[in-house]
């Protein structure tokens, strides 16, 4: 794919950029607001699961968080190994933990059910 650094380049500023609101909202709301981690518990979670905003907000930042952080793995791996062969085998490894965290945290995310009770 031609440019396909420089694309890559410039999903890690946006994406960096986007993270930053995400992340200190999660951390102000989840630490500071209210009574902080002392009032997190599995009622808060399914209250706030519940609305679309939340799980939308939640489940931009796990894909940012998680698609960034493996670009940027990405790029350590290109620049560090030495040898096609390992170059392969970790990329290939990256890739595999990388769809398996999303579609693990998607699916928790989008089909936690509040009423398991």
């Amino acid at each position: 794919m031609p440019n396909f650094e420089k694309y890559t380049w410039l999903f890690m500023r946006f994406s960096g950029a986007v993270l930053i609101f995400l992340v200190l909202g999660h951390l102000f709301i989840m630490l500071m607001w209210q009574d902080g981690v002392y009032r997190i518990d599995f009622n808060y979670v399914a209250e706030r699961w519940s609305s679309p905003y939340w799980q939308i907000w939640d489940l931009a930042l796990l894909w940012l968080a998680e698609l960034h952080g493996a670009n940027g793995l990405r790029t350590i791996i290109g620049d560090y190994t030495r040898s096609d062969r390992s170059r392969f085998w970790l990329m290939t490894l990256l890739a595999f933990s990388v769809i398996f965290t999303l579609a693990l945290g998607s699916y928790v995310l989008l089909s936690f059910d509040p009423n398991i009770s």
